[in-house]
């Protein structure tokens, strides 16, 4: 018997080990850089896309996937935070003339651009 052999269908190459043919997988994923919006969406995939998660596990994309998500989302609240701090008047002076009702806006802002996110990017 062979000790290796190729499948066409599948385009996998196979070693025998024993009485068996196992399959020749290889990791070929990228560092995890992702924080915590990368960690939001494994968890959702986990949890209510599974099949979509085993997919990006076994074919490797699975990092690279969490950290564009993070990447993106990280991004797309910042933007989010400028233009709402903008629109409701949140600016430098307010930070130095009364820092407790900046600090308090920014969270609510802050707070609100993440629910956005994680609606319109995480959680599909």
């Amino acid at each position: 018997m062979e000790t290796h052999i190729y499948d066409e269908k599948n385009g996998l190459s196979y070693t025998l080990h024993g009485d068996y043919y196992l399959p020749d997988l290889v990791l070929n994923e990228e560092e995890p850089i992702y924080g915590k919006y990368g960690m939001l969406r494994k968890q959702f995939l986990k949890e209510h896309r599974l099949a979509k998660y085993q997919y990006l596990l076994l074919t490797g994309k699975l990092t690279e996937h969490l950290n564009q998500i993070d990447q993106e989302s990280r991004e797309q609240v910042e933007m989010l935070m400028e233009q709402m701090a903008e629109k409701q008047g949140v600016t430098e002076e307010l930070k130095v003339q009364n820092r407790t009702k900046w600090v308090r806006l920014m969270n609510n802002i802050k707070a609100s651009a993440e629910e956005m996110v994680l609606k319109e990017i995480l959680y599909i």
